[in-house]
């Protein structure tokens, strides 16, 4: 299992609920949780031999940015 962290723009729980459908139809996630507490709004996701690219590709036909964090 790989943890991959990404920067975004997904700010509330709004923001959580419209990408929610995006990112849970996702094959290769495990599992993924935002935390917006944070200011940099990081998105943790669980994935197995999951490209960064996808979440990001993801994350913005959902509306939102997503930034890998090294």
């Amino acid at each position: 299992m790989e943890t991959l962290k990404f920067k975004t723009n997904v700010n509330c729980g709004g923001c959580i609920a419209t990408v929610t459908p995006h990112l849970n139809q996702v094959k290769g996630i495990a599992k993924w949780s935002v935390n917006t507490s944070t200011p940099l709004k990081v998105l943790t996701v669980e994935s197995t031999g999951l490209d960064p690219e996808v979440i990001i590709e993801t994350l913005k036909s959902a509306g939102y940015k997503a930034d890998l964090m090294s």
